[in-house]
């Protein structure tokens, strides 16, 4: 399983159920390494999709104890570990955690990568969701940084962590 998100500076991801920054690279390597796999992410994180519907050519897992507010097409589990059991048959490499704050927390030790798009500045205003410092986190190492990339008059750069906790020890 992997973990992908856009964080700033202090690893902020949202404000008020919406993502902090307009980044169409980061939409674009999203939508590529999401497509045709699984998405895994909790009720609020799909309401900020266009009017509330699930992605397209991805099986579209939600996190909740609602049912009743989740449109067709989406599968509904009630909590997290029913996430992991429901992906369990899955190939990791195609299942993706993508929000909010509270699914990743209790997804991200079971991730072995986390794919994140880092803006090299303080979201504005007063972010409420955040993602955990892999930088602190015993264990999650960078195994890839990009160039910088300049967009909407943000830079930012694509960095892969890898979770060493979950490779085997000989």
């Amino acid at each position: 399983m992997n973990a992908i998100v856009v964080v700033d500076q202090i690893w902020a991801i949202g404000r008020e159920g919406k993502l902090l920054f307009d980044l169409p690279a980061d939409m674009e390597r999203f939508k590529k390494l999401t497509l045709n796999g699984t998405i895994i992410m909790g009720r609020r994180s799909l309401n900020a999709f266009v009017e509330g519907r699930p992605l397209p050519d991805r099986r579209n897992i939600v996190i909740t104890r609602n049912a009743d507010l989740v449109p067709p097409g989406v599968e509904v589990v009630p909590d997290p570990e029913a996430a992991v059991e429901a992906v369990a048959d899955e190939d990791p490499d195609r299942v993706w955690v993508i929000g909010g704050g509270s699914v990743y927390a209790a997804l991200l030790s079971r991730c072995g990568r986390a794919y994140l798009t880092r803006v090299e500045t303080v979201a504005e205003g007063e972010p409420d969701t955040y993602f955990p410092d892999l930088d602190h986190l015993p264990g999650w190492e960078v195994e890839r940084v990009s160039e910088p990339i300049t967009e909407n008059n943000l830079t930012f750069r694509f960095i892969e962590y890898i979770n060493r906790n979950l490779i085997p020890k000989n």
